[in-house]
């Protein structure tokens, strides 16, 4: 299961990992969250240990959601080294989302 992000952790979970992070951005009610999750959930497991996976629900963090301008959802968010690298909006394959993954692996 990916880890919950919040507000309050996200600082420490996100910029301080040494592993490349992906984080979702999703809500309770978005119904393409809920069809991105199990591909969110079989990314980490094929990537455990090399990559940190995160959740965020943008209703009960507004503060992190809006300070990266979170409009639609799901939307996915890699960081490497702390910083922001790159992003995909909406439901895609995870075979788009595992290039992304095995780019960021490669730069590290």
């Amino acid at each position: 299961m990916p880890i919950t992000l919040t507000d309050e952790n996200f600082d420490a979970e996100v910029f301080e990992e040494p592993r490349p992070v992906l984080v979702i951005f999703s809500a309770d009610w978005c119904g393409p969250c809920h069809m991105m999750a199990p591909v969110v959930e079989e990314l980490e497991s094929d990537y455990e240990g090399q990559v940190k996976v995160g959740k965020l629900d943008i209703n009960h963090n507004p503060r992190i959601a809006s300070q990266y301008g979170i409009r639609s959802t799901p939307t996915l968010l890699f960081f490497r080294n702390g910083q922001l690298v790159d992003h995909v909006v909406g439901v895609v394959p995870k075979r788009v989302l595992a290039r992304k993954l095995q780019s960021l692996l490669q730069k590290t």
